[in-house]
Formats: C-alpha cells, structure tokens, sequence
C-alpha cells in the first residue's frame, strides 16, 4: 500500500506516533577552526522527545563517528561553547541535581569531563574568554525555578516583587582555581551578551527590574571587567544579538519591533563601541527581517534572515552597502547557528516541510548532513507550496500544504495562525501542521502583516491595529488559495496558539467564515489581560500607551467586545499555570460563549505553562483538536 494512503487511513493519534519517532536535534556549534561539531540530542520515548534529558555529541574529524559527551547519565545537557581553539567543550548539566544545571568542561582529547560550578541558581550561556582561560556564563544566584514566561510559572505566594533577582555575567577560571564570580551590576538583568574580543568587557543587552517583564525596554551596554557599565545604544523598540567586532571597534545588533524574547527580527545596526557615535542602521528598508548576527570579519557582518517564509544568510558592509545575499531557501535555521573563524562554515540544524531535524555542517548553502537521526522518517502531509496574495497594500505571503492524496472532491481546510504577533511560519517539520495535513485537510499558513520576513514597515503594520488588517489578510489569503486548490469554501476551520489563539477568538467575532475553531493560549479581554499576564511591556509598542492611559484601543480589539456575535463552534485550551496568557483568558472567553449557548468547551491542562509539553497533555490536545474539526467540517 502507498505511503500516502497509508498515512491517510491513519488517525491522529497514530500519525502522532509516527512523528513522536523524530529525534530532535538543536544547539549545534562549530569549533574556530571548522575542524569539530558539538550538537545537542534530546532523548527519545515512544510519546516525543523527553525534554528534560538530553546528550552531547562531537564529531571530530569530520566523517568520522560522533563522540558522546556527559557529565553523568540521564542528565539534561545543553548550552555548547568551544574553546578557541577547539579542544575543549563547555557545556550545562543537571547531573547532580535535577533542574539545577552546573557549568562543565570536557577536555576533548582526553576525554575527561571537569565540573567547575557549584551554585545555587540559574545559568545558561557558558562562553569561553577569547584567550581561553576563564568561561562566562549567565546566572541568577537562588532563581534555579526561574524558568522563562513560556514554561509553567512558579505560583505567586506571599508579598509579591519583595525581591528580584536579576541575571548577571558571572565567570570562572577554566582551571577551576576560583569560584564563579558575578561581575555585572547586582540591580542589572543581562538577556545576552558577548565577550570584547581583547577579553577585557562585555556587550550586552539589558534592563533594570524584573526578567521576564523588561527585555522590551533593554538597551545596549558596554559592561567592564570590574562591573562598570555605560549605555551604549538606547533603542526606540527592541533589541537582541549583541555581537562585538572582531577589531573591538564596532557592536552589531539587531533592532525592531519584537513581541517575544528570542523570536528575533528587525534591521541590522552597528554602534561604535565607545558611544562617541549614534549607532547606524545598516539595511534599512530590507524587505526582509535580520534574525541572529555573526561577524565574518572586521567590515563585513553574516546575518541569518526571514524573507517572505524562506531561511536565508547575506553578507553586509559593517561601513554601510547593499546585503548580498548568500543563500535563500524554503528552510527552517534556528538563531542557535554557528560560523567558524573563516566565515565561510557553519554548523546548523536544518529542516522543512518534507525534511525532519538534522545537524548539517559546512559552506553555506553546500552544507552536508552530520547527522542521520531522522532518515526513515518520511512527511505524513502532502506538497508544500508558497502562495502570494495582494491585501491593501501590502504583499502577503503564506504556504498551503495539501494532504497526502489528492482530493476526489474538494476537501476542507484549516487556517492555522501562528503566535507572536512578530512571528511568522517557515519550511519547518512541526507536528501540528503535519498531522492536520494527514487527515485529509488542507493546511494554510499565513505571514500576514505583523510577521517576520517582508521588513519592518510590514511587521509594525498592525500596530494600534490588531485583528483587524491581519484578520483581511488572512481573509485574502483564503480567497487566493481558493482559485489554487480544490478547497471547499464551506468547510474551512482555524487554529491558533498565543497570538493565534487570539485571532481564533477574534475571527469568530467578526465573520462567520469558519465552520470550526480551536482557540489554544487566546487572549479575550486585552483590557483584562493587561493586569493579569506577568510580560505587559510587550504590549507599549503595539498599543501606544498603557491601558489605564488608554483603554479605548485596548477594548478596540477585544473580542469580548463583540462576543455577541458568535455562532461558531469553538474549542478553548489552555495551560493552568501560563503566566504569558493566563487562564482566566481562556475562562473569559469560554464562559461568555457558554452563556450565550454558543457550542463551545473548555479544557485546562494541568501544571502546564504556555507551552504544551507533557506527552499525555499532547496526545489529548492533539485528539481534541482533530475530533473538533472532524465533527464540524464533515460534509
């Protein structure tokens, strides 16, 4: 029987079996002389990947097999660094004790692994001192539950914002002869940072106050070795990739309209590393977002980016010209690539549509495959394929993926929205998208306004403007796709999660067009959910002022507003503990649906965050959401 049918006759749970067998593999790093390539596996089980145990490999020389790398076994291990000059890997491990990861170092031609910390707190970061001596790492002395907004949040007890405990550059003798030692400011939270190539200061990005709620307001720092710490760039939005100059002269960093901590996109400028200067933005008007900066050498910037929903890397003038662009392609890069000291090689996970995770390593564009960990995986959906549509004025870009068999007849289609807003989708091998694909319906993918990939004009025009231009865009794109495909105008469902999940609960107000929606993480009341969610300075940007200051643009796209509108069947998930949109989101939503007699049901996961990580959770959520859509979409 063809694979394809095969696929086909599957249901959802037996799909999601099948895609559970995908190893994932991230974090890869080459070393400076292009000679070794440490990546990072998670371990597997019959349910997904086990996300709290994880190993290192290393290959070296090339072509040769990949050596493991441990502190202990069933740890959780990540955060690769290599030495300068490669012979030595620092890495994370929580061997001694679950959820507490200590700084390690293996000593790659002996073997020998050395534990050099012993703290109690948070690190993430390791980064070796350009003369090799020391590593520095990013730690938060007692925050080992700080975890980040996306994972369950700790539950608020007692008198709240007491203490806050920030992030600080912190380092250690590679020798182990001193303890770990803090040297940023104590009242200065670090989001990321890089070292001075003379080893003598820092750039960093940073803010005052708590983590999780001020990396919308961290500016550009240059902090010394003894503390000292001065203002570099202040930003008009956000920033993110800090990247000192290989001269010590420059520090590049990206700069733009961003809704989350580390989904990065904006333009490419450069500040002179002294401050004497304003920094320069390097691609303005690029019709593409910049999203992670590495340089290749003193006047000449590598950037990965988003165009449309491609992968791409291009080279731009550190004194000013026009990017070249390197290489573009329907691909997933994450922003944890690596370049050797040429510039040329880089080391990466890579996947698409048709393709599952693997480690890939050499000049960009001709990499080769290092791993194999996925080659008998085949994609249970159908041909992926980019559509174009005009909306306003804007061009729009998102891909259709079709099921694994063509359609006798026109079949239905779900519209699945991605969060953000400043997101967008790529070529990328997800389970969701891949599944829906499988039993029989249509997936649409749309990078309406507000998303990566078409420039910061495009990702800033929904600003004071939710719901409404990018709900058009997604509108057209449904028509577009419908002059394309065998697609019945009847039966079209929609999905999303976080931002997503918003535009499901607003669409729902505004058109009858869907037959069915799933509204995971959504947002209801952007009023409520101002004094609710524990990241509100995300929202300055979008909305103008605060909501006390202006609730009229906040209830402008609630849509609790105009929930009497409703009719549409809608499923509503949510995580218990989501501190980025919190539960009472979802209640505020559902219970307004229910009271109106709305078809409509509620499920809340337990000691989840914004993120659906437990495989049982993941197994329900994924048999509800296709269950939902099968029982409204039927002919």
């Amino acid at each position: 029987m063809p694979l394809a049918l095969v696929l086909l006759l599957a249901g959802p749970i037996e799909v999601l079996q099948m895609l559970n067998r995908t190893v994932e593999v991230h974090g890869a790093v080459i070393s400076s002389d292009g000679a070794r390539v440490a990546w990072v596996e998670q371990a597997a089980t019959p349910d997904g990947p086990n996300w709290e145990e994880s190993f290192i490999q290393v290959q070296e020389p090339r072509g040769s097999t990949a050596v493991h790398v441990t502190a202990g076994k069933t740890a959780d291990e990540g955060d690769l660094a290599f030495s300068p000059d490669g012979s030595q890997l620092a890495f994370l491990s929580d061997a001694e004790k679950k959820h507490q990861p200590q700084l390690y170092v293996a000593d790659l031609r002996s073997g020998q692994v050395r534990q050099l910390t012993h703290v109690d707190g948070h690190l993430q970061k390791p980064l070796f001192s350009p003369d090799g001596r020391s590593i520095a790492v990013l730690f938060i002395e007692g925050g080992a539950d700080l975890r980040g907004p996306v994972l369950p949040s700790a539950r608020l007890v007692g008198v709240v914002e007491e203490q806050i405990k920030e992030q600080r550059i912190a380092v250690v003798p590679i020798d182990g002869s001193a303890p770990l030692k803090a040297l940023s400011p104590p009242d200065l939270f670090v989001y990321e940072y890089s070292w001075r190539p003379d080893g003598g200061a820092f750039a960093a990005t940073a803010a005052h106050g708590s983590g999780d709620d001020n990396w919308w307001i961290a500016k550009l720092y240059a902090i010394e070795a003894n503390g000292a710490a001065r203002v570099v760039h202040q930003p008009a939005l956000q920033i993110c990739e800090p990247a000192w100059s290989p001269d010590g002269k420059r520090i590049a960093f990206i700069e733009g309209l961003m809704s989350d901590h580390g989904s990065n996109g904006g333009d490419l400028f450069v500040a002179p590393a002294d401050g004497n200067a304003k920094a320069r933005n390097l691609t303005p008007g690029l019709r593409g977002s910049v999203a992670s900066v590495r340089w290749r050498d003193p006047e000449k910037v590598l950037v990965r980016l988003v165009i449309e929903g491609d992968a791409a890397f291009a080279n731009v003038p550190a004194s000013g010209g026009a990017p070249r662009l390197v290489w573009r392609g329907p691909a997933y890069v994450p922003n944890d690539w690596s370049v050797a000291a040429d510039g040329l090689n880089v080391a990466m996970m890579r996947s698409s549509f048709a393709e599952p995770p693997e480690i890939v390593a050499g000049p960009i564009g001709a990499w080769k495959p290092l791993t194999q960990r996925n080659a008998a995986l085949r994609s249970p959906a159908g041909e992926a394929r980019s559509i174009r549509w005009k909306s306003d004025k804007f061009d729009v870009q998102g891909w259709l993926l079709a099921p694994p068999l063509k359609p006798a007849a026109k079949a239905p289609m779900i519209v699945v929205v991605h969060g953000g807003p400043a997101g967008f989708v790529p070529s990328i091998w997800l389970d969701q998208m891949l599944l829906l694909a499988s039993q029989g319906y249509y997936v649409f993918l749309p990078n309406f306004r507000g998303s990566f990939g078409q420039g910061e004009a495009f990702t800033r025009a929904n600003v004071k403007d939710f719901g409404y231009g990018d709900l058009r865009d997604i509108q057209r794109g449904i028509d577009a796709v419908l002059k394309e495909a065998p697609v019945d105008p009847q039966r079209i469902g929609l999905f999303g999660h976080s931002y997503g999940g918003y535009m499901a609960m607003w669409a729902v107000t505004q058109t009858q067009r869907f037959k069915a929606v799933v509204a995971s993480a959504g947002i209801a009341n952007w009023q409520s959910y101002y004094g609710e969610n524990r990241i509100d300075r995300w929202m300055l940007p979008y909305f103008g002022k605060s909501v006390y200051d202006d609730p009229a643009v906040y209830a402008r796209s609630s849509p609790i507003e105009f929930i009497r509108r409703v009719k549409t069947p809608t499923l509503v998930l949510h995580g218990e503990r989501d501190a980025e949109v919190p539960l009472p989101q979802g209640q505020e939503f559902w219970h307004a649906l229910k009271t109106l007699g709305v078809e409509t049901q509620f499920v809340i996961y337990e000691d989840e965050g914004h993120r659906i990580r437990k495989p049982a959770h993941v197994r329900d959520r994924t048999q509800r959401i296709v269950e939902w859509f099968n029982q409204h979409l039927a002919r």
